[in-house]
């Protein structure tokens, strides 16, 4: 056995070596990949010239991967079908429910559709600053940096500093996080950390890109407050920067900051599931930014949907799910441009990474999943916690007041009909009554250091309880409050689509696009 295993290692060692498939960040002077030691790079395509797009769409819901978009299709599927994944054959027993299955999502139907790795240069679970700077360069580098090497002594120029500055082409970049977070910034900022908000902000002012759109920029006067605020900045160096839906409405043209009116937590736009009709969701910032962007010499925008994975680390399947088909009816805003443009325009669909390793399927439910009890959610844990929490905690609420709430604001009961999925077992209500406790009281829960970080993470005892009990009688679940290693979809659709095609490392996306645009 001992041999057999020998034998196949090297066998696996030798057709790693063949294949040429690496996952260092070296280039030559020209800037392609280059062989290093251990596995390589995805090779370069094919030099055979290709046409290039007038127009880019990039869209990255940050956190998302095969589950988050799978779940948000599922999730569909079991709202158009009252039936759909309810029905409990046997194993002898193949009658029941027939499924209409899934409803898939608009990226999902595009022609092309590829994978990426997304390991970075320190782990195979890798942060948005990283995985960004592989999509916005080309490559790798440390979680936590952004657009510099593991030195930091080395910056990397981006793609859309590269089409700004070598074609002329307009730059937008959208989010519904801050502007001057991770994933947006690995768009115009070069730091050691990701962490450097307030020096960020000050690459974003002198990005000179046309369009910024979606959250608050994190530390405007610095982190000590002492700085000279980022928005008078930004006037002085020619911006208009508006910070209300009624101003958005007037702006036509750029350079110009939108930050979103109606702030929710950390200063990003609210989550999708808190949204209300009179409030810009992020395809209403698309649909502006090609308003403001459009020219003779086309544009790049990055829109990034960023609560997903928000959500995703604080276990709130429902939340992570409305910001989903948030990011696809953003998608949809510009499949809608493309129509008018077919052989100018490339629209890119993929993730940074993915977070929470969310599955579809839980040891409680066996093969069965419920996914549109999710639908009884209807308040995200953020603003659960801002607006009832901590309410509670001021005001010592009783539990029982507590349980009222719970079943108003996410459906789950202590009493109910027969067969009613929503209501609480005794095992579930103990475990609302601990994080209760937890939470209002501060009360020791009793249990290890461990149990509890596996229990709560870094959340509210009670929000994440809740959502957890929710999430697994739904037949939901996750692993992790971080990111794991999954790759990431990719799905293309428009002018060189077809290169989108294969699994490949993350750092490829640059590639291919900065090959099709023809820049160096």
């Amino acid at each position: 056995m001992k041999r057999f295993f020998s034998a196949a290692l090297a066998l696996a060692m030798a057709a790693l070596s063949l294949a040429g498939c690496s996952g260092t960040s070296s280039r030559d002077a020209a800037g392609s990949p280059v062989q290093t030691s251990g596995v390589t790079q995805v090779a370069p395509m094919s030099t055979t010239a290709v046409k290039s797009p007038k127009y880019v769409f990039l869209f990255i819901g940050d956190g998302m991967s095969y589950p988050q978009f799978q779940a948000a299709s599922d999730y569909l599927g079991s709202m158009a079908d009252p039936d759909y994944l309810l029905a409990e054959p046997s194993l002898d027993d193949n009658q029941g429910a027939i499924l209409d299955g899934p409803v898939a999502l608009n990226f999902m139907g595009f022609d092309v559709a590829g994978s990426a790795v997304t390991y970075d240069s320190n782990s195979f679970a890798p942060d948005s600053a990283s995985t960004a700077t592989s999509i916005a360069t080309g490559h790798k580098t440390y979680s936590g940096s952004i657009n510099v090497d593991e030195t930091a002594t080395i910056s990397y120029e981006t793609i859309s500093e590269k089409v700004h500055e070598q074609l002329g082409m307009k730059v937008g970049v959208i989010s519904s996080v801050n502007l001057n977070h991770a994933t947006p910034a690995a768009f115009y900022a070069h730091q050691a950390s990701r962490n450097s908000y307030y020096e960020i902000g000050l690459e974003l002012i002198d990005s000179g890109f046309d369009y910024f759109a979606g959250g608050a920029l994190l530390k405007p006067d610095g982190a000590d407050g002492d700085k000279d605020n980022l928005y008078d900045l930004a006037k002085e160096a020619g911006y208009t920067v508006v910070k209300t839906q009624a101003e958005a409405e007037q702006v036509t043209s750029g350079p110009v900051i939108i930050v979103d009116e109606h702030l929710a937590d950390s200063d990003a736009m609210a989550y999708e599931l808190d949204r209300t009709d009179d409030m810009w969701s992020l395809a209403d910032y698309v649909k502006k930014g090609i308003q403001v962007l459009d020219n003779d010499k086309g544009f790049f925008m990055m829109c990034e949907g960023g609560k997903i994975d928000w959500a995703c680390h604080a276990n709130d399947a429902a939340a992570s799910i409305h910001d989903t088909l948030a990011l696809a009816d953003a998608v949809q805003v510009a499949i809608d441009f493309a129509k008018d443009h077919a052989e100018e325009t490339l629209i890119l669909v993929t993730g940074d990474h993915e977070t929470g390793g969310l599955s579809i399927g839980f040891a409680g439910t066996d093969y069965d999943t419920y996914l549109s009890q999710l639908n009884s959610q209807t308040i995200s844990y953020a603003k659960y916690d801002s607006d009832y929490v901590a309410a509670y905690k001021a005001n010592k609420t009783p539990f029982e007041t507590v349980l009222k709430d719970i079943e108003t604001l996410f459906g789950l009961k202590v009493n109910g009909e027969a067969g009613d999925r929503l209501v609480l077992t005794d095992y579930e209500l103990g475990l609302l009554k601990t994080a209760y406790e937890k939470s209002v009281n501060e009360k020791d829960t009793g249990i290890a250091d461990q149990e509890e970080y596996v229990a709560y993470g870094t959340y509210e005892p009670l929000s994440v309880t809740i959502t957890h009990i929710l999430n697994n009688k739904s037949g939901v679940s996750f692993t992790s409050y971080s990111h794991t290693g999954l790759p990431v979809a990719v799905f293309a659709d428009g002018v060189n689509a077809e290169l989108f095609k294969g699994y490949y490392d993350n750092t490829a996306i640059y590639d291919k696009l900065a090959q099709m645009l023809a820049v160096r």
